[in-house]
């Protein structure tokens, strides 16, 4: 049994990573960029340039400070496991990750800015007698970047930029393990935290006043995670429960888009980006346990690398109010055979809207809605194992379904 339970805090502990996968990055960290799709690298002329487009904050003139939120309603089924055929469904919850941005022109040629946000994140919560209920029950996590950020406009035509990434993150993961051959289950949780550093770089190219394209990197950033285990259970067997403390390194993808932006007259922006994320990086993660009795051990993942293609757009109605649309597809990184109920990811569309309308001469608003649709995803070959009343182990086979709904609103000021 003791070899047992050290196996589930492993996979317990694996949650940390796959949590980081394509469902839990958040690219929406501005509602003005969010209701054109995310297509903003070529553009980049609002302060939420310090996430998408460094180089574009030679585009602003004295100090901005900008304010928002994005609320996340996600839902999430699963029918199974195969050949059954009874439905599941995730818990309702709402997430609400931040972004705020401060810039200042320094002269004609320097230009700084700090951005805080929250690019990764989000959880699942399933019934606590739901039949996933030994792989998954209730994750959680959040993450903080705090980015400092330096630009230099070379000339009118183009833009540099750096940044400092600095990162906190948390981890809440709760699931149940079977006891077999005895009665009853055990519930297990993890919890802990953790630090990273990485860097940004922009470059913004302005050919004409017809056009402009961008390039933006964002490094990998490795979370060193310290944790630990608690468990609950029938009192007698508690002697052998994992308990104690638990750490492992995470490491966040490196994010490369190229973004271009067209001004087909003084009232349109058309925009379009290109988002490469590097999660081949990520093939394994190793555990180690500060208990000599629980074995360090190593658990393949052999993500893929992928990418989100972006088209959006704005029409000026007026100096003071703009509509906003857009569309992207984002192309998952999980192999069928690593999906499970922790993160039903799947290939997705987004469809966007949003507005934005100025105030007063200084003080404007943003509003943005998105429509987010996974396909459908049906495994047949999982690698994930789930242990019944019996105790023997089983693939954990079926089909998911997954939706979201996103809002952002954004209040920008200009000094």
């Amino acid at each position: 049994m003791l070899k047992k339970l050290t196996h589930s805090i492993i996979v317990l502990a694996i949650v940390v990573n796959v949590s980081f996968a394509g469902g839990f990055q958040i690219n929406e960290h501005g509602a003005r960029a969010m209701a054109m799709a995310g297509a903003f690298t070529g553009l980049a002329d609002d302060p939420s340039a310090l996430f998408y487009n460094g180089a574009g904050l030679t585009q602003l003139s004295g100090t901005h400070i900008v304010a928002g939120v994005t609320l996340i309603a996600p839902s999430a089924s699963f029918r199974g496991p195969s050949p059954a055929i009874t439905e599941y469904s995730l818990q309702d919850q709402l997430f609400h990750p931040i972004n705020f941005y401060i810039t200042h022109q320094f002269d004609e040629k320097w230009y700084v800015g700090l951005g805080i946000n929250n690019p990764y994140g989000l959880g699942t919560r399933w019934d606590d007698d739901w039949v996933g209920k030994y792989l998954a029950l209730d994750t959680e996590i959040r993450t903080f970047y705090f980015t400092p950020t330096v630009a230099y406009k070379v000339n009118d035509n183009l833009s540099l930029s750096a940044g400092f990434v600095f990162a906190y993150g948390d981890v809440k993961i709760i699931r149940f393990s079977n006891l077999y051959p005895f009665d009853g289950d055990v519930k297990v949780s993890l919890t802990g935290d953790g630090t990273a550093i990485g860097f940004t770089a922009g470059v913004l190219f302005k050919p004409s006043d017809l056009m402009q394209f961008g390039l933006s990197f964002r490094s990998n950033n490795t979370f060193s995670f310290s944790g630990t285990a608690e468990s609950e259970g029938p009192a007698a067997l508690s002697a052998n429960y994992p308990k104690g403390d638990i750490a492992a390194e995470v490491t966040t993808p490196m994010n490369v888009t190229f973004g271009a932006a067209v001004f087909p007259s003084k009232c349109l922006t058309v925009t379009t980006d290109f988002q490469y994320i590097g999660w081949s990086s990520y093939d394994q993660l190793a555990v180690d346990f500060k208990d000599p009795k629980y074995s360090d051990l190593a658990a393949v993942r052999d993500y893929e690398n992928t990418y989100i293609a972006r088209l959006g757009a704005e029409y000026k109605l007026t100096d003071n109010f703009a509509l906003r649309g857009g569309i992207f597809y984002d192309n998952n990184p999980v192999k069928d055979e690593y999906v499970e109920p922790t993160l039903p990811d799947s290939d997705r569309l987004g469809f966007n809207i949003g507005l934005g309308y100025k105030l007063t001469e200084k003080l404007s608003v943003d509003l943005a809605y998105l429509f987010l649709r996974f396909n459908e995803r049906e495994i047949t070959n999982s690698k994930e194992n789930y242990s019944g009343i019996s105790g023997a182990d089983a693939p954990f086979n079926g089909v998911y379904n997954s939706s979201a709904h996103l809002f952002g609103i954004n209040f920008s000021y200009g000094l």
